[in-house]
């Protein structure tokens, strides 16, 4: 039998020291209202999995993906007017 223990070190040899630094939690902060609108896009598709889509539930994906359609061009409006570029 071939032992793998040594193998293990490699991948855990450097645990992550002290968590995400200022810049990080900017990013993550301004991302924020798209991955909300990601996650309600996912909880509305999850209720339809498993059912016919009735003109409700039609209606509820429609919303949910303009949600995340519009957070995703409000993030990259944001973006481009501080970094200088046109969006």
């Amino acid at each position: 039998m071939k032992n793998i223990a040594a193998l293990q070190a490699v991948v855990t040899a450097n645990p992550p020291v002290g968590g995400p630094t200022d810049a990080e939690l900017d990013a993550i902060e301004a991302e924020m209202p798209v991955i909300s609108a990601e996650v309600e896009l996912l909880d509305v598709q999850i209720s339809v999995l498993d059912q016919p889509v009735t003109e409700l539930g039609a209606g509820r994906l429609r919303r949910a993906r303009r949600k995340v359609l519009a957070a995703r061009r409000d993030l990259l409006n944001r973006t481009a007017t501080q970094t200088g570029g046109a969006a």
